[in-house]
């Protein structure tokens, strides 16, 4: 069974960070590139970050450029995104997901940041 389970949200203050991890099981995780997207409320979901297979190759949102990174570790079938000076208008729902012929394919359930004072 597919699964990707995202973990690490939560309530921070701006200029706070945060470490968002997806757990993967029941494919070859090392064989997909990896993405995070994330929707906040009364918007459409946005392209947050992408990492190849690998790992050697990322991009990112020009809203999170210089902010967040994403990573993965192969030997523990997990991509993360370490997001640091945070802003409230990074307050959303993230998720985790495969990338299939450039798509999203499977998605996590998400999980809540939400940047206040």
């Amino acid at each position: 069974q597919v699964q990707l389970l995202e973990s690490g949200g939560g309530l921070v203050q701006p200029g706070g960070s945060l470490r968002l991890s997806c757990a993967a099981s029941g494919f070859t995780f090392s064989n997909y590139a990896m993405s995070w997207y994330r929707q906040a409320p009364g918007k459409e979901r946005e392209l947050v970050a992408r990492i190849s297979s690998t790992g050697y190759f990322t991009t990112y949102a020009d809203s999170v450029k210089g902010r967040f990174t994403i990573s993965r570790d192969n030997t523990k079938n997990t991509v993360y995104l370490q997001m640091n000076s945070l802003k409230p208008e990074d307050t959303a729902v993230y998720y985790c997901t495969t990338v299939e012929r450039g798509r999203p394919g499977v998605w996590g359930q998400g999980t809540q940041v939400t940047v206040s004072s």
